[in-house]
């Protein structure tokens, strides 16, 4: 009878492959799914091809999260009067008098 996929010492290296693609994935399950490959790759105990392929899927799942991260900065603007007409400034710009 085969072991439930928990009850394993090794990862199985099949584990280590993400969604077909990581670009569908809200950026807090690619945030998770990434440390959920650093901690395999941690662990030590895939072998090299698995390695590279969580490797390879990491950088991946990092640019994913890095660019919706700079989408999220673009975004996230304040509105503030200006000359009694609303404008935009960046979330850091500092407040004016």
């Amino acid at each position: 009878m085969p072991k439930p996929s928990g009850a394993s010492a090794a990862p199985d290296p099949s584990e280590a492959q993400a969604p077909d693609s990581p670009l569908d994935l809200p950026f807090e399950e690619a945030l998770a799914r990434l440390e959920e490959l650093v901690a395999q790759l941690e662990g030590g105990e895939l072998d090299l091809e698995a390695s590279l392929t969580a490797f390879e899927q990491g950088v991946g799942l990092t640019r994913h999260c890095q660019g919706q991260l700079e989408q999220a900065e673009r975004r996230i603007e304040v509105l503030r009067k200006a000359g009694g007409e609303l404008g935009v400034a960046p979330f850091d710009a500092p407040d004016e008098d």
